[in-house]
């Protein structure tokens, strides 16, 4: 059995359901307090948070993910316990395997091979692991970014370890995200019996014209990196029940994923003057948990990554900023170059969730040649 393997089995075996890391970071830690890693824990609230770091010097480069996971669903419906490790035809299959147990060995295992290998190392090496990244994410790295910033204390390079890959280890970089912006809208009007209309305003019928526009409007038109800003209702709710009484409200729960094309500031500003242009009465309520859109150009930490795929797969990877978000955008307040690489998504939050035992042991080289590329090859 790979270190990478054995690793990974010993924390998918914790019942690390979010927000709960059930010994995960007890279990990193004692494999990085040899290494001389200074272990900082930041408990907040039901969160258990862990920054590292070895080394006082700049550059800095950071390993970020998240020990806890989703709900296993129905366990009976599993081939295997989800919390019960089982390698079978080469697959290892676990909640959390791919999303990100399997990320974070390789993490740990590619540290301990290159501080073996190059302890004089020049820079810093960090991780910074946290228990909230599938729950509300309020109290995880948020909240370590705002510890770190408090004391000047930042990165150069970050390798968030979230699956990323479509077919084949290595085949896709996440270098960005798009930024996620909600709210929640309640369009007012009167409520009345449905036979007497000129006794109510219908709020559903006064708010159609105003959600057409929005639907309608061209946010931004993206640009090199990403795909124009989306406006997308998920949710709307009016009525009282039955069939012969007119709402006096409207509400709609909706969601700008939106590029770096624009900013969080110009999109509430738009939206409000639709809703004024259209003479609605309405409430608005936006929500503070909402993430930014960071964005990773081609440079040191990209041409770093992309060589360890190459010499390590053979492939050609390409970047992407698809998908939903994650904690980078946190990480990029306090670091120029963010990127995510992990092993393929093709099972991440489903029934037997799975992750090639072959590419733990790839991606934990591709994580050490990047560090080589970084700290040793780099001028």
């Amino acid at each position: 059995m790979s270190s990478t393997l054995d690793l990974a089995k010993q924390l998918i075996s914790r019942h690390s359901l979010t927000p709960q890391d059930d010994g995960c970071l007890d279990i990193i830690g004692a494999h990085l307090t040899p290494l001389n890693f200074k272990l900082d824990k930041m408990r907040c609230g039901e969160v258990d948070n862990l920054w590292t770091r070895r080394g006082t010097s700049a550059p800095v480069i950071c390993f970020a993910g998240h020990t806890d996971v989703v709900p296993t669903g129905p366990a009976d419906k599993w081939v295997s316990p989800p919390f019960e490790p089982t390698v079978r035809d080469g697959m290892l299959y676990g909640r959390g395997a791919a999303d990100m147990k399997g990320s974070i060995a390789a993490f740990v295992t590619a540290v301990e091979k290159f501080v073996a290998e190059h302890p004089q190392h020049k820079g810093s090496i960090a991780m910074l692991l946290t228990s909230d990244e599938e729950g509300i994410a309020v109290d995880g790295t948020v909240r370590v970014v705002e510890a770190l910033q408090a004391r000047n204390e930042k990165m150069d390079y970050c390798i968030v370890g979230e699956p990323t890959c479509v077919s084949k280890l290595g085949d896709t970089i996440k270098n960005g995200r798009r930024g996620s912006l909600s709210g929640t809208l309640t369009v007012k009007g009167v409520q009345g019996h449905i036979a007497y209309p000129h006794l109510v305003k219908n709020p559903i019928h006064l708010a159609a014209p105003a959600i057409a526009e929005l639907a309608a409007t061209e946010w931004d038109k993206g640009n090199e990196y990403f795909p124009p800003t989306s406006w997308q209702i998920s949710n709307i709710k009016g009525g009282t029940g039955a069939t012969n009484v007119v709402p006096g409200t409207v509400e709609m729960l909706f969601n700008f994923r939106h590029s770096t094309a624009s900013s969080v500031e110009s999109l509430k500003s738009r939206f409000l003057a639709i809703l004024d242009k259209h003479g609605l009465e309405y409430d608005l309520q936006w929500e503070n948990s909402s993430g930014k859109p960071y964005l990773t150009p081609r440079g040191d930490m990209v041409d770093a990554v992309a060589s360890a795929i190459k010499q390590v797969t053979g492939v050609e990877t390409e970047l992407s900023t698809s998908g939903g978000t994650s904690d980078g955008r946190f990480i990029a307040d306090i670091c120029p170059q963010v990127i995510e690489l992990g092993p393929l998504n093709a099972t991440i939050h489903k029934l037997n969730e799975c992750v090639s035992v072959a590419d733990l042991d790839a991606l934990s080289e591709i994580y050490y040649l990047t560090l080589v590329n970084l700290l040793v090859k780099k001028p």
